[in-house]
């Protein structure tokens, strides 16, 4: 299978970090590399080179390389035998464990969230909706996508399960811009369809159904995943180099 790209999703994740105020350097260089591994900015196999980072955000080195071994050590990115760091390769075996992961702990914090979500709260998961069925751009649907989904987590006031949930959407972020280059078009009906079975499920208090909707809306990217080529596994896992 071909892998289909499109602009938005073409070119370095790196060339997206901005210069880093000096106040909270560690702090602000790892929250940057995590929003941008949790959008799926970063493809399988990219290196992140300690300099290159540093010049990137106006930084020195030492807060990149301790912001580097955080991400590792959260497992959003890893250390090589040459002690470079990059983004884990992909592998049907941990797409499948991700997947799985996500499903179990996300679809538990959307049951917990309805009893707490607010009228406030729902409102501004139906204006997320909205503006994600109104872009067809492939980074407003990564941002809009990540804010629906944790605007949802958040409610469930859980301080054990969101630490969990971020560092599987870090691991899922490469994963996640695999299956958009395989898949055209990026946004369609079906991008939102489950968004709306969430919300539909919040209005009638049902957490079975918002558990389920849950899972089918994390299993779409994964699907995609499943019905690659095995040639693009090889690819993807360092087998065709």
């Amino acid at each position: 299978m071909n892998i289909q790209t499109t602009t938005k999703l073409d070119g370095p994740g790196l060339d997206r970090l901005s210069p880093v105020g000096r106040e909270t350097v560690q702090d602000r260089i790892y929250r940057q590399l995590r929003v941008a591994l949790i959008q799926g900015r970063f493809d399988a196999g990219e290196i992140f080179l300690v300099g290159d980072v540093a010049q990137r955000m106006s930084v020195s080195s030492m807060p990149v390389r301790e912001a580097l071994a955080r991400l590792v050590s959260e497992r959003a990115l890893e250390a090589t035998p040459n002690r470079r760091v990059r983004v884990p390769l992909l592998t049907l075996e941990r797409a499948r464990d991700i997947a799985q992961a996500r499903a179990l702990i996300e679809g538990e914090l959307a049951a917990r969230a309805i009893d707490n979500l607010s009228r406030a709260d729902i409102a501004r998961l139906e204006s997320l909706t909205q503006d994600y069925e109104g872009t067809r751009e492939a980074e407003d649907v990564t941002t809009l996508n990540h804010a629906f989904h944790f605007q949802l987590y958040e409610a469930a006031g859980s301080s054990v399960f969101m630490p969990i949930v971020e560092s599987l959407w870090m691991q899922a972020g490469p994963y996640v811009r695999a299956a958009a280059k395989l898949h055209s078009p990026l946004t369609d009906t079906a991008a939102t369809l489950h968004h709306r079975g969430i919300l539909a499920a919040i209005e009638a208090g049902d957490k079975t159904r918002i558990s389920s909707e849950l899972t089918a809306d994390i299993s779409q990217v994964f699907a995609i995943l499943e019905r690659a080529d095995p040639a693009f596994w090889d690819t993807q896992s360092g087998g065709g180099s």
